[in-house]
């Protein structure tokens, strides 16, 4: 079906589309096509995989995203990127007041049940926000959508069905490498049996579910749940039966994975989709025990500040939901709250454990409880600055612990 934009878009409409595996790909591909004709429009995606959003296909609109995430990092690079600094939790709220403008949203769903509600599918994060706000709601209906467990959306507020059969997009399980294989194994070690366990995607955090078979009891609250973990609730170590609250599911915002996990996911009562106003509460948050969560991050300095969005002039990153789940897993009853990065970039000549930060502060020193290289984890909590400073030179890369050393002295003379 081809979709004639003009007929429902205005010029100088906003725009907020699906994002990651949830992006309607037939509608951006109209978008980027279409947009410029329309004129003057703008759009937001938080994060995007489909190698749609290139700085040539941005001409036709403005683009902007809480962070140059994904595919996303193309366009920050050539300045076409509109970068808000924000946490994942604050995006719904900030589309509900008029922050972040919503006069159209573009949504991909699952083909609709008997009583005519369509399942947000792959993504429920902040789409339902986006659908609330709109004057125009289109959306891609999918066949090869799976139907998920959470918020539906009905038939009566759809403006425009677009019907499709097309893969939606995927994202391959990364390669592991001996570096992220120790990381996972520093890791792991702080996750027993009954955690509930707050990941992202790649290469780390699949090397570390992969060490978690021996486990009994795990649960899932998180952002984003990927392959990994389908294979720990096929083993039967993701069981879910422990969690202080929704004992038995699986608690996730965004499917970001294959087409296993899809599968999987589809009409799966043991997982359900929520908003964020629910995976990254902090009064949700407070009621899970031994949570364990787990983020990574461009580099860390000496005192414990954590940089995951920029290095240098270059916009890499994104805060994302570090600090919501950063906050929580320190916080929590017998959990953890854990950064996990390699030791060094750029092939070993540049190291990540700094002492001055290049970029701006995302997760502040107070909130941060464990960091973990491939060296070891430095476990913070607790520690004054000038012990912190002895911790992650310990995990730095040997290459660069006597220049490190030198200034964590300085810290300890001082105090500060």
């Amino acid at each position: 079906m081809t979709v004639d934009l003009a007929r429902y878009l205005r010029p100088g409409d906003r725009i907020v589309i699906g994002q990651a595996c949830g992006e309607p790909t037939s509608l951006v591909e109209a978008l980027i096509d279409q947009g410029a004709a329309i004129g003057n429009l703008s759009a937001f995606i938080a994060t995007s995989f489909s190698g749609l959003f290139t700085p040539a296909a941005t001409g036709s609109f403005a683009l902007g995203s809480m962070g140059a995430i994904g595919a996303l990092r193309s366009v920050a690079k050539a300045n076409r990127l509109g970068i808000i600094p924000c946490h994942v939790s604050q995006i719904a709220p900030m589309i509900a007041d008029g922050r972040i403008g919503c006069d159209v949203a573009l949504v991909q769903v699952s083909l609709a049940d008997a009583g005519g509600n369509h399942s947000f599918g792959l993504i429920n994060d902040h789409v339902g926000a986006a659908v609330a706000k709109a004057r125009i709601v289109i959306a891609e209906v999918n066949d090869r959508v799976p139907f998920t467990n959470g918020p539906m959306l009905s038939a009566a507020r759809i403006t425009l069905a677009v019907p499709t059969s097309r893969a939606p997009v995927e994202v391959v399980p990364a390669a592991i490498g001996a570096v992220d294989a120790a990381i996972a194994a520093h890791t792991a070690a702080f996750i027993g049996d009954g955690a509930v366990l707050q990941t992202g995607i790649g290469a780390v955090p699949d090397a570390i579910l992969r060490l978690l078979s021996d486990r009994r009891d795990l649960g899932v609250h998180s952002g984003m749940m990927g392959d990994g973990l389908v294979e720990l609730v096929e083993a039967g170590v993701v069981t879910n039966t422990r969690k202080t609250i929704d004992p038995g599911v699986s608690i996730t915002g965004a499917l970001i994975g294959t087409r296993r996990l899809y599968d999987f996911a589809h009409r799966n009562t043991a997982v359900r989709m929520c908003g964020t106003d629910y995976t990254h509460d902090p009064s949700v948050l407070a009621r899970l025990d031994r949570l364990v969560t787990i983020n990574s991050a461009l580099e860390v300095d000496l005192t414990g500040q954590v940089n995951a969005e920029q290095s240098g002039d270059s916009y890499l990153g994104g805060t994302g939901g570090q600090v919501d789940f950063v906050r929580a897993g320190a916080r929590s009853p017998g959990g953890h709250s854990i950064i996990a990065l390699p030791a060094t970039a750029r092939g070993g000549t540049v190291s990540r454990i700094v002492t001055h930060l290049t970029g701006p502060v995302t997760t502040a020193r107070s909130d941060v409880d464990v960091i973990v290289t491939e060296y070891g984890a430095a476990e913070l909590k607790g520690r004054t600055l000038a012990d912190r400073a002895r911790r992650l030179v310990a995990i730095a890369h040997p290459d660069f612990r006597a220049g490190l050393d030198r200034v964590a002295h300085d810290i300890a003379r001082r105090g500060f």
